[in-house]
């Protein structure tokens, strides 16, 4: 017979290795993907070891941070752990219930996931870092105008106050790094793009992210340059 007064065992927390919470944009889309859905998950930070900072710089092929280690499951490519979680925490709503807002949601998440190279290269996330009257590349600037089309497309269709509608959601996450690079580089912004950045960088979240990136001790000096 077991004995009552034994507690049960507890199950293994659930984790989220991330990076540097001031340079790294994937750890952060990762961990408000986390937040949206709600699951309790620990965050373990990574220390900068040559691997970490090969992907801050852009100079892996692979990126593994962040990594979702949960009920036994390891996941750790961002758009893979944005879909897991909407399997997993259905409630939350990490993509629209609409079929046709939901390719609509994968499509500019994917365009995320997988371009905008010469805004990651420009304008590499530095959430400690302000650089007025930053003069932005034509390539750079070329990626900027992409981005706010895709964001004035969804606030149009779906009435915002986040890209597909009232709740956050896949592409919120993917797209909130950019908001932190275009303050951090005074970014000039039209009136609904620069609006949707302010809704995005109050988010209680965000808020959370900021202010843990400005305790960091470490940094990286090739991402620490004087622009």
């Amino acid at each position: 017979m077991p004995d009552p007064k034994k507690k049960p065992a507890r199950a293994p927390a659930s984790t989220l290795s991330i990076s540097s919470r001031n340079y790294s944009s994937w750890s952060l889309r990762g961990w408000l993907l986390v937040r949206f859905a709600g699951l309790d998950v620990q965050a373990q930070v990574i220390a900068h070891d040559d691997q970490s900072r090969q992907e801050l710089l852009l100079l892996s092929p692979s990126i593994l941070v962040p990594c979702l280690t949960h009920e036994g499951v390891k996941v750790w490519d961002t758009l893979a752990i944005g879909e897991y979680l909407n399997e997993t925490c259905p409630k939350a709503g990490l993509l629209p219930a609409d079929r046709v807002a939901r390719a609509h949601c994968r499509a500019i998440a994917g365009e995320m996931h997988a371009g905008f190279s010469s805004l990651r290269a420009a304008l590499p996330m530095n959430l400690r870092a302000h650089f007025p009257k930053y003069k932005i590349w034509a390539r750079a600037q070329g990626d900027i105008e992409r981005i706010t089309e895709i964001w004035r497309e969804c606030l149009e269709t779906y009435g915002g106050p986040y890209l597909f509608g009232a709740k956050r959601c896949l592409a919120d996450a993917m797209y909130a790094p950019v908001c932190t690079r275009f303050r951090t580089y005074d970014v000039k912004l039209d009136k609904l793009s620069a609006g949707y950045c302010e809704t995005i960088l109050a988010m209680p979240e965000m808020q959370e992210w900021i202010a843990a990136a400005l305790q960091e001790p470490e940094e990286i000096d090739e991402l620490d340059m004087e622009f």
